[in-house]
């Protein structure tokens, strides 16, 4: 298998290439027709905190709220035992808001409303254009010190297979249209930066194989620098996507969309960074002599 990989890396890369650039289309197009379905800490809504008996579980809960308050309905565990925090969409105008007591009454012999409060549309709005503030100034950061650390035809690259890891998650949530909520924009923003690490790693090869080895072409040389830091890429992709896996499937529904993002992030980011981050340097004709010193003349 290793001995496979090494003799046709190129192939590999180019392969990889072409599967991500379509991957980018079609959730780009899924982008374009579904949109993304915007969770209640954007779009506004009801949070109520109950209390109800101990052996009551989260699934219980889920298909007793449903039916009346949508399918949109969340439901988190709170810090105490029998407490949990409901999240709904706010009710139509004129319609009469659900009695919560009597709804879980088939289910539990005591419920009690600890509290309940109400996030306006226009919070929501705030937290959309705050988030894509957020996004837009990592963005800039990133690209400023990609431009900074190495020549602009290898930031490029960097760059291009960063913007393929945050579409794919896009798309993937425009295309399944679950909860585009606060925790799956964190993990967009974790993913900014994860997925820039492996990119990095990558290129900081190419760039010292090729003031190393300048007889060698480009093509040569990005093979040479992805074998070298191969092992290392699945390490600290296969651990890390361990951890997420170890979330989804433990961390229950308040964090499924994090983990869910995140191992799609990681998944993709790491053979986003063999691919893209090596292949588009290629096609702009990058060349040893672009990080080589420049002569003055000193002659007078």
């Amino acid at each position: 298998m290793v001995e496979f990989f090494k003799q046709h890396i190129r192939r590999i890369r180019y392969i990889t290439n072409f599967v991500s650039f379509a991957l980018m289309v079609i959730s780009l197009v899924a982008l374009g027709f579904n949109g993304l379905n915007m969770g209640l800490d954007f779009t506004g809504g009801m949070v109520t905190e109950v209390k109800v008996d101990n052996n009551v579980t989260h699934q219980q809960l889920v298909d007793a709220l449903q039916p009346e308050l949508g399918q949109f309905t969340n439901v988190t565990h709170s810090d105490q035992d029998g407490r949990w925090v409901i999240r709904y969409p706010i009710p139509d105008q004129g319609e009469q808001s659900a009695d919560l007591a009597k709804t879980l009454s088939p289910i539990s012999h005591q419920v009690d409303v600890i509290s309940n409060s109400m996030v306006g549309s226009q919070v929501g709005q705030d937290l959309v254009d705050q988030g894509g503030l957020a996004l837009m100034i990592s963005m800039m950061c990133i690209l400023g010190y990609l431009c900074f650390r190495f020549e602009w035809r290898l930031a490029s690259g960097s760059l291009l297979a960063l913007v393929h890891d945050v579409v794919l998650v896009l798309g993937f949530f425009a295309a399944t249209q679950m909860e585009f909520n606060l925790t799956v924009f964190a993990a967009i923003l974790a993913i900014l930066g994860y997925s820039l690490n492996d990119s990095i790693i990558i290129a900081d090869r190419i760039r010292e194989l090729l003031v190393a080895k300048q007889s060698l072409p480009t093509e040569e040389i990005n093979d040479q620098a992805v074998l070298a830091t191969f092992s290392r890429t699945m390490v600290t992709s296969g651990t890390t996507l361990m951890t997420v896996s170890a979330l989804w499937i433990l961390g229950g529904s308040a964090l499924q969309g994090f983990a869910i993002a995140m191992f799609i992030g990681i998944l993709s980011g790491t053979w986003s960074s063999i691919s893209m981050g090596t292949v588009l340097p290629e096609w702009l004709k990058l060349e040893p002599k672009h990080y080589l010193p420049v002569e003055i003349d000193t002659a007078p």
